[in-house]
């Protein structure tokens, strides 16, 4: 009998998302119990409280991010770059765009990817009640 292992998808590499996938790679991916993989947008993430320090150029978000697929291998999970656009429940699928580089040629086409358990770790919107100000 073979045995498959449940593949565990991860969309959004934040600071909740890449924390998950470090988590479970360190106590499931290990120990090859789950495959894991994580999706973002993004090749590298940086820690949000740090923005302002990008912004102002004192630090580089090309060195000074977490590279996905470096971060992934240490981790015990897997990493693809892809946007999120289409959910099948039914078939337990989700569809990736497209992936374009910046002249806008077609690098990888889009993808389908396969999961057992799927966490949309996307992030949020902070709600500002129409708070006069607030925005700015």
């Amino acid at each position: 009998m073979i045995t498959t292992h449940p593949k565990i998808v991860i969309i959004g590499g934040g600071a909740g998302g890449l924390e998950l996938a470090t988590q479970l790679g360190h106590k499931l991916g290990k120990k090859q119990h789950a495959d894991i993989l994580l999706i973002d947008k993004n090749r590298t993430h940086i820690w949000k409280p740090l923005l302002h320090e990008v912004a102002t150029g004192s630090i580089d978000a090309d060195l000074d991010g977490v590279v996905y697929s470096a971060h992934a291998a240490k981790h015990h999970y897997n990493f693809q770059l892809g946007t999120f656009c289409d959910l099948d429940n039914t078939n337990k699928t989700i569809t990736l765009s497209a992936l374009n580089d910046e002249l806008g040629h077609q690098i990888l086409p889009q993808r389908t990817v396969h999961y057992d358990y799927l966490v949309i770790a996307i992030g949020s919107v902070s709600n500002d009640f129409n708070t006069p100000g607030i925005k700015e």
